[in-house]
């Protein structure tokens, strides 16, 4: 294993920004694998922290095959994780909302830039991602439609499903997007809660990436876990979301990868003043829960589930 820095920015007000990297093997460049971008992202480092402990110990016991090179970036944004804060501070900008970047532009499409070179030419790339919304999700492989997506390697994660979804203008700035567009076979892995470390979410999608990279030749074979599921594939059109009628404390009676029926109670919306129950949530319609909010205060209108 290597340690590297890979972008270092001087501050005037702390230590240095740095991005460190974590290289294993040499050789072909056959998967980079990127943690967290953003302030909130505890359980994507520590997924990333768990592969880096686990690939050293592989690579002591020679599970690494020669000429591969695997690179792991724990963190790309430490400064926003340091002060809680979702996106850079200065200017509110999010660090994966800026790629491929530009090295004489803002801070952060500098700094999306500099990672951006050192994440080209690789065969795969995995991101472990965040949605906009804080919650639960069950553990799945997200791809973009860009023309250059690869679901049938998607599903060699074995996680349950695999996401397809179409882009959104302002999706071209995404590091999965760009990575496609450079001919790197791209994947984000959602799972688990962003603020929270979970042993069971972290195991799932430890094992799913040890276990891609197992079947795309990078890794020898070995016993990576039990839970390896025949993916299936969906489309982001097909969750239906389920809102609240009005804001309170949400008081959620189901929770992600339950099965509901229609009509069935999921949800109470608690008057935080008196007490008293202002909404039952029930569901449209019969399904797993695929995605499950997870604030104590909830707004109107906010997307409380999603069913697939």
């Amino acid at each position: 294993m290597k340690k590297e820095i890979l972008f270092r920015m001087e501050s005037p007000f702390r230590d240095a920004f740095q991005i460190i990297g974590y290289r294993f093997g040499s050789g072909h460049k056959s998967v980079a694998i990127v943690g967290q971008m953003r302030g909130d992202e505890v359980h994507q480092l520590y997924v990333c922290s768990q592969l880096v402990s686990r690939l050293k110990q592989l690579e002591q016991e020679g599970k690494l095959l020669p000429d591969h090179e695997i690179l792991v970036v724990p963190s790309a944004n430490p400064f926003s994780m340091h002060i809680s804060k979702r996106f850079w501070a200065m200017d509110n900008t999010d660090i994966n909302r800026m790629f491929p970047g530009y090295d004489k532009g803002e801070t952060t499409q500098r700094i999306a830039a500099a990672l951006f070179n050192e994440l080209q030419g690789y065969d795969y790339g995995v991101q472990m991602a965040s949605f906009y919304i804080p919650g639960d999700f069950i553990p799945h492989v997200r791809i973009i439609r860009t023309g250059y997506e690869d679901v049938e390697t998607a599903s060699l994660f074995g996680l349950p499903y695999v996401g397809l979804r179409n882009p959104l203008p302002f999706d071209t700035t995404l590091l999965n997007y760009n990575w496609q567009i450079w001919e790197t076979k791209a994947f984000s892995i959602y799972g688990g809660q962003n603020n929270q470390v979970e042993g069971e979410s972290t195991t799932q999608i430890v094992q799913a990436t040890l276990r891609f990279m197992q079947r795309v030749g990078a890794l020898r074979r070995f016993q990576v876990g039990v839970a390896d599921f025949r993916s299936e594939v969906i489309d982001a059109s097909e969750l239906q979301s389920v809102k609240t009628p009005c804001a309170g404390i949400l008081f959620r009676l189901k929770g992600v990868g339950s099965e509901v029926h229609e009509g069935e109670v999921i949800a109470r919306i608690i008057d935080p003043y008196e007490g008293d129950v202002t909404a039952e949530i029930t569901a449209p319609r019969q399904g797993i829960i695929f995605y499950a909010a997870n604030q104590p205060l909830t707004l109107q209108h906010t997307t409380l589930f999603k069913i697939i």
